[in-house]
């Protein structure tokens, strides 16, 4: 899948989710942080799946209804562990994060919202 993780997605993420066979692009070596707006934009744009730890993301796609396709929130989970807890939701809701869902990843929990 594609997918564009935020810069506060720990940047090691990034190789395990490649070799992963994933598409995957880490706002983390852009050259400046354009801010939540541009991001979840340029996500939509390129038909990538957001992974962040922020909940402004899913503030913006619900109540502000910006445009998206599809968003993973990684709460409370270790840095080492933000790839594999990844990997388990796209894994498990591939299909409803194509069709714009917002998946909430706690530990010992999953929210989807479709």
């Amino acid at each position: 899948m594609r997918l564009l993780l935020d810069a506060c997605v720990w940047g090691g993420a990034l190789s395990e989710l490649t070799a992963n066979g994933h598409d995957v692009i880490w706002v983390g070596e852009w050259s400046q942080y354009p801010g939540d707006d541009e991001i979840l934009g340029q996500a939509h744009a390129d038909s990538r799946i957001l992974v962040t730890l922020d909940k402004d993301f899913g503030e913006l796609a619900v109540l502000h209804q910006r445009p998206h396709a599809g968003i993973i929130r990684l709460v409370n989970w270790p840095a080492r562990q933000q790839a594999q807890i990844c990997l388990y939701v796209l894994d498990h809701y591939g299909e409803e994060l194509k069709r714009g869902a917002l998946v909430t990843a706690e530990v010992g929990r999953i929210r989807i919202r479709l």
